[in-house]
């Protein structure tokens, strides 16, 4: 077993793609929880749609392509943010407005530009086997601020999470911080697209959420056990993907499934094991 991961690992492309994963996973995973908690974990997947929309344009006049799509994706975030609270259409039904507009306006550029650059297709379904030394060093200088924010930030972040009506009438800055959410948001969807794709980047957001609710029950352990359970599902996604020469990303993804299926089940269990508990030592009238 030593001698396999050794041999994996021994690839500088698998080397870069373990760096950047485990940092694009930790982020997503970490987001996650306030994202799911507050009913706004599909923001992920509305982002990707803008940040494929806005690659593609890039791509279409050569531009470069992060440059594009990192202020294109914050700006959507935050107007994502401001519809859902200020305006009559409401939290799925912007993303949905705000996505498919971007994706289409991608689409259409792409079939019209002549010369386009194929990396789009990298950017939609994923390919971080091909990342350079530039990409890993961006993808850390990013993750640093994302997660130095988070930790920073964690208590208020947590009190607009759990009860933001209360957290205005404490005199938090709520919106200040629900913006710095979707900032953080943002910065990760970007980043977690060259790895997963826009099609599958928001799994990295709600899986591992989801799958450390089912055991978890604290927010500070459920927000460690995402982290863990995103990492872990990363570093086995990579390897099993590579020894079974199947998709990066989809594997990730499967991976996490399954993870979180087996989590269900044994909360479950759990359940069930404690009602029996409870009803033989019902104490008889």
């Amino acid at each position: 077993m030593l001698n396999f991961f050794t041999e994996i690992f021994s690839f500088p492309f698998m080397v870069r793609a373990l760096v950047v994963g485990v940092l694009v996973s930790v982020c997503a995973a970490l987001l996650g929880v306030s994202l799911v908690l507050k009913r706004y974990s599909m923001i992920g997947d509305g982002l990707s749609h803008v940040g494929f929309g806005a690659l593609a344009i890039a791509s279409a006049v050569n531009a470069a392509p992060l440059a594009v799509a990192i202020p294109v994706v914050v700006v959507a975030a935050f107007l994502l943010l401001r519809i859902s609270e200020n305006g009559k259409i409401k939290g799925d039904a912007a993303i949905a407005l705000i996505s498919t507009s971007a994706m289409a306006i991608g689409v259409v550029v792409v079939s019209q530009a002549s010369g386009t650059n194929t990396d789009i297709n990298n950017y939609l379904f994923g390919s971080i086997l091909s990342l350079k030394d530039g990409d890993v060093v961006l993808s850390a200088a990013l993750s640093a601020v994302v997660l130095t924010l988070f930790a920073l930030f964690y208590n208020q972040l947590f009190a607009v999470t759990f009860d933001e009506s209360f957290a205005r009438a404490t005199g938090l800055r709520a919106g200040a911080y629900n913006a710095l959410l979707a900032l953080l948001t943002a910065l990760t969807i970007v980043l977690g697209m060259r790895m997963m794709g826009a099609l599958l980047i928001s799994s990295l957001v709600i899986f591992p959420s989801l799958t450390a609710m089912r055991l978890c029950k604290r927010f500070l352990t459920v927000t460690i056990g995402a982290g863990v359970i995103a990492v872990s599902c990363f570093f086995t996604g990579l390897t099993v993907s590579f020894a079974a020469e199947t998709p990066t990303g989809a594997t990730v993804v499967l991976v996490n499934g399954a993870l979180f299926l087996v989590f269900s089940l044994i909360s479950l269990l759990k359940r069930r094991l404690g009602k029996t508990s409870e009803h033989f030592h019902k104490p008889s009238v």
